[in-house]
């Protein structure tokens, strides 16, 4: 192609800046653009006019989380690479003690480690705090223990690659504990076993963050409120407390690692988590002043 052919073909300049050259097309209109109109979209770049269409056509979540999460460090940028290896080694642990459980049942590890709010007023029981977490590591059931399991996998390998490894693990424990702590306010003395406030905290977490980050979680919402109904259905005999606590504390430690996710945020963060961590033990102040 002689210069002159070249110049006459307007393909070979930028449609904005006709006299710059430039071999570069937009991704969605596919016309020539220059380094200055360029911007870095998912896959390749696009122009000012495809960025502007579609910003005006994102949904009122995108535009928010477009705003939130255009700050630098997000928390996915703090997470930790690699595999979710603290929700493999809670579902090893969980479903170790299951099955202990099972060829040593006269060790009675349900009545070892399961919560009961007794437990937490020395003049009527032992004082035992640490069921309060140890709950979530015994079962009633195979099907309990597969149903809470299934639910921690799948959650898992979405959280903890995007909290980071120690995150993942602070949510699941102050779920566990909000599910606890639910159960001695709403039904004390009764008995409970099971990870499913736990699970629940982290169904809230999800939500949570992923709302913060634009991500599209009604089909997560629909499966939470379809769980937490069966709850309340009579017959199931369910610990439908323990679900909502969990779920409320689970909400809130999401609520928490996404408004904090700059790395300059880390230590409110810590003191926010300790922060919840203690309301919650000091809600159990409520039934020892009922009982005593």
């Amino acid at each position: 192609m002689t210069s002159a052919e070249f110049a006459r073909n307007r393909d070979n300049f930028c449609y904005r800046h006709p006299d710059r050259v430039s071999f570069v097309l937009c991704q969605r209109c596919l016309r020539t653009i220059c380094p200055e109109c360029q911007t870095q979209a998912a896959v390749g770049v696009i122009c000012p006019e495809c960025m502007a269409e579609q910003r005006a056509n994102a949904t009122p979540a995108q535009r928010l989380a477009a705003r939130r999460w255009r700050r630098p460090a997000p928390v996915a940028a703090m997470a930790s690479s690699g595999r979710p290896l603290v929700t493999y080694v809670i579902l090893a642990v969980t479903t170790l003690v299951f099955l202990l459980g099972l060829l040593l049942p006269g060790l009675r590890l349900d009545a070892l480690l399961g919560f009961n709010s007794l437990y937490l007023l020395p003049p009527i029981a032992p004082f035992e705090p640490w069921r309060l977490l140890t709950m979530a590591l015994v079962h009633a059931s195979f099907w309990h223990l597969a149903l809470n399991m299934l639910a921690l996998w799948m959650l898992g390998r979405i959280l903890e690659p995007l909290i980071g490894h120690t995150r993942f693990l602070v949510l699941y424990l102050v779920s566990a504990l909000g599910g606890s702590v639910a159960m001695a306010l709403i039904a004390p003395a009764v008995p409970a076993v099971g990870a499913s406030g736990a699970i629940f905290g982290l169904f809230g977490a999800l939500i949570v963050i992923g709302r913060h980050i634009g991500a599209e979680v009604t089909g997560i919402m629909i499966v939470l409120a379809i769980n937490l109904a069966l709850g309340f259905l009579p017959g199931m005999n369910i610990a439908w407390q323990a679900h909502v606590g969990g779920l409320v504390a689970g909400a809130v430690a999401g609520l928490i690692l996404a408004r904090t996710r700059q790395r300059r945020h880390r230590p409110l963060q810590v003191v926010l988590l300790v922060v919840e961590t203690v309301a919650l033990l000091l809600l159990l102040l409520i039934p020892v002043a009922i009982y005593l």
